[in-house]
């Protein structure tokens, strides 16, 4: 089990996110936008990012930038954008993203990646 931050102003993917993470056995916590999404990181220092890209105010590039730039091991981070273009793609590589999933997306996808990035370190808890 791996608590979650998921990140996204859209209620309905916050919603369904969740609901794939817990019926997987996670512990999932969820921020409404960026700002909320740092404060959030900063207290539960989760074991995985789902980070929307375009969100109002901070949005999930900044994001990006400010959970690199923490101190200790990276926390692996899976980005979600509706505008899957090559320029969008590119700035998240270079921020240090880990993974990138074009909306809309199969839950199955974002359960396989979880897996990846965190099975080996979460097996048997």
């Amino acid at each position: 089990m791996a608590t979650i931050l998921v990140v996204d102003d859209d209620p309905a993917i916050r919603q369904l996110l969740t609901d794939v993470l817990e019926m997987d056995g996670h512990v999932v916590a969820v921020a409404v936008d960026g700002h909320d999404g740092l404060r959030a990181f900063e207290v539960i220092r989760p074991d995985f990012v789902i980070l929307d890209v375009m969100m109002p105010g901070l949005d999930g590039y900044g994001v990006l930038r400010d959970i690199r730039g923490q101190e200790g091991d990276p926390v692996p981070v899976l980005m979600l954008t509706a505008g899957a273009d090559g320029d969008s793609a590119s700035r998240g590589w270079a921020g240090g993203v880990d993974y990138y999933l074009a909306k809309p997306f199969a839950a199955d996808d974002i359960l396989d990646l979880v897996e990846d990035a965190l099975g080996a370190s979460h097996s048997g808890l």
